[in-house]
């Protein structure tokens, strides 16, 4: 295995990194500015309305992305 070979699999697994995390961040991203401007507009500022929710969103997106997240994880490790 020379150097090309090297650089293009770890590009390669950088790219699978993101791809397989972007859906759990996204949803993060999206639940937490909601609750930002919800907590922004109503001037509450419990710690617990932006932990819970955000929680409860990102294991459902689990549950409906994670069989995709290792279908593309696993085709990966087969091709390496």
């Amino acid at each position: 295995m020379d150097a090309a070979q090297v650089i293009d699999l770890g590009r390669e697994s950088l790219w699978i990194a993101v791809l397989v995390a972007a859906p759990l961040l996204g949803v993060a991203l999206a639940v937490g500015l909601l609750i930002g401007i919800f907590q922004a507009a109503t001037s509450i500022q419990e710690m617990t309305l932006s932990f819970i929710p955000k929680l409860a969103v990102m294991v459902l997106a689990l549950v409906i992305c994670g069989g995709w997240q290792i279908a593309v994880m696993v085709d990966f490790f087969q091709r390496i």
